[in-house]
């Protein structure tokens, strides 16, 4: 039965305030890139044309960027208010990278922000160019440090934990950095949000050349778009096979849930295609199989199986059971200033994680049967036709975008883009990188439970102590809050867009020289 405990609540909060979030990140990602390569195009050329377009643009990328602080703040005091035990526990390691975000990131992000908007009479060409550039390269670090923070709540690389402070504690901030999670969800990330962006503009010059409005900015911003947008698509689709890979080394369940393979595939591993996953009978019906495709994302070879759901599961019984024994040891003598970790248990220490998830099941581990310790393995198998779906249908958006982008291209290149099928399909595509960027959000952070950082902490141990009607009112309270946003965003959007880009006369550069006017006939 689904109970609405204070974790259950409290995960459907940040699942919500992250994936409204997460509405307005990849636009500003692609935006922003896009902002500079017009200016640059501008610089060069001197055409006021792809100035209008850079400054229309802007306009709606700052109404978005406007949006996106405003909901990304509240995320980060949700450490505090509902996720305080995790903060406590892993404060030393998750806050460095969150803080050099706000720092370095954030800060100079913002303040490029306003001289882009205010500095078009007050700094040269070239000076709001290196403006722009900043606030592309700005949106670029905010992303980076946060998936830097994010990654290692996957793979807790460079930190130990310390039985005499009860805490992870820092090793090595070089190891968190170049965590191999944090780069491959780097680069695929921003690589979704340029397609965003990219879309996003090609969608409403679209609209604009459907329409007939504005047809030069329209065109120039759509062409643009087409190219932008391919090498991105197609840098989603190459990075997001690194994604894989690092997954099948990391997060061996995750893959096995989004493949909802039961059983370990032997080498070398085949991928399914589509199927439908069967919970009760343990078996994926009618599913079509690519040959060798998994082997070759998640291990990199044709000779490696990859496990299956039920060989994890029992996996995590054997960890389970290691790590009770360190797990009684730190119970009487954790937190103490000398306590010292026996040898005899310091193989056992790395699965105390796998021994907490007992206590979803009873609070005293000690006790546990041999069933309830099953139990509490089997609490590591993530939703699997979730997973499955929401991986499967990401994948197609994500070849849609790349036929879509390849199509444009064709098209602008041969000056044939006014084609009205080509526009309504471009139009009607606009929400289609949302949802591929949604669904990617919840097979990775919905991949990972029940962990919230992998293998050490349980989602359920790092909520706050406090009531779940106050949860439950806060999160009422977003939701009410967020919707409100929502409509004012989508208000602000489509009314500039209707507006269009304010337009200027060019100056005249070539041809017959002007000749003045012809002085009026005199009369007698």
């Amino acid at each position: 039965m689904f109970e609405l405990d204070v974790v259950t609540l409290s995960r459907l909060q940040f699942a919500l305030t992250a994936m409204y979030h997460f509405l307005f990140v990849p636009l500003t990602l692609g935006l922003a890139l896009l902002l500079a390569i017009m200016e640059s195009v501008y610089v060069m050329t001197g055409r006021k044309v792809w100035k209008q377009a850079t400054q229309f643009w802007g306009t709606l990328f700052g109404i978005n960027f406007a949006m996106g602080v405003a909901t990304g703040v509240t995320m980060e005091f949700q450490f505090g208010t509902n996720w305080a035990y995790y903060s406590h526990y892993v404060g030393d390691i998750f806050g460095a990278p969150l803080a050099i975000e706000g720092l370095m990131a954030f800060f100079l992000e913002a303040t490029f922000v306003g001289l882009f908007f205010f500095g078009w009479n007050r700094l040269s060409k070239v000076q709001h160019l290196v403006v722009t550039w900043l606030v592309a390269l700005g949106a670029n670090f905010s992303a980076l440090w946060i998936l830097v923070a994010n990654a290692w709540m996957e793979n807790p690389v460079g930190a130990a934990f310390n039985p005499q402070t009860m805490r992870m504690e820092l090793t090595s901030f070089t190891e968190v950095l170049f965590n191999p999670v944090a780069q491959s969800k780097f680069v695929h990330t921003v690589s979704a949000g340029y397609v965003t962006g990219a879309m996003f503009v090609m969608s409403i010059g679209a609209y604009y050349m459907l329409n007939r409005r504005h047809v030069d900015i329209a065109r120039r911003s759509l062409t643009v778009a087409a190219s932008f947008g391919l090498a991105s698509a197609l840098s989603v689709v190459v990075l997001g096979d690194e994604s894989g890979y690092t997954a099948g080394e990391n997060q061996k369940m995750k893959i096995a849930a989004i493949e909802a393979m039961w059983e370990t595939e032997p080498p070398p591993a085949s991928f399914t295609l589509i199927g439908l996953p069967n919970l009760k009978s343990e078996m994926t019906e009618y599913e079509i199989k690519i040959p060798y495709v998994l082997g070759l994302i998640a291990t990199r070879s044709l000779d490696k199986p990859v496990e299956g759901v039920k060989a994890l599961v029992e996996r995590s019984e054997e960890r389970i059971r290691n790590g009770m024994a360190a797990y009684q040891w730190l119970a009487k003598e954790g937190g103490r200033p000398h306590a010292v970790v026996p040898p005899e248990l310091q193989a056992s220490m790395g699965d105390v994680g796998y021994s907490m998830l007992v206590k979803r099941i009873r609070p005293d581990i000690d006790n546990a049967t041999d069933a309830q310790i099953h139990e509490a393995a089997l609490l590591t198998i993530p939703d699997v036709p979730v997973l499955f779906w929401s991986f499967r249908i990401m994948v197609a958006l994500g070849f849609y975008f790349i036929a879509l982008f390849a199509v444009a291209f064709y098209l602008s290149s041969r000056r044939r883009c006014g084609r009205p099928w080509f526009l309504r399909m471009t139009m009607y595509s606009l929400p289609l990188p949302w949802i591929a960027a949604e669904l990617g959000w919840i097979v990775s952070e919905y991949g990972r439970q029940p962990w919230i950082i992998d293998s050490t902490m349980p989602t359920f141990l790092g909520v706050s102590n406090v009531p779940a009607s106050n949860v439950a009112a806060s999160l009422a309270a977003f939701a009410l809050f967020y919707s409100a946003l929502a409509i004012v965003d989508v208000a602000l959007i489509v009314k500039y867009v209707r507006i269009g880009p304010q337009m200027e006369p060019e100056p005249q550069t070539s041809g017959a020289p002007v000749l003045p006017a012809p002085a009026p006939a005199q009369t007698r």
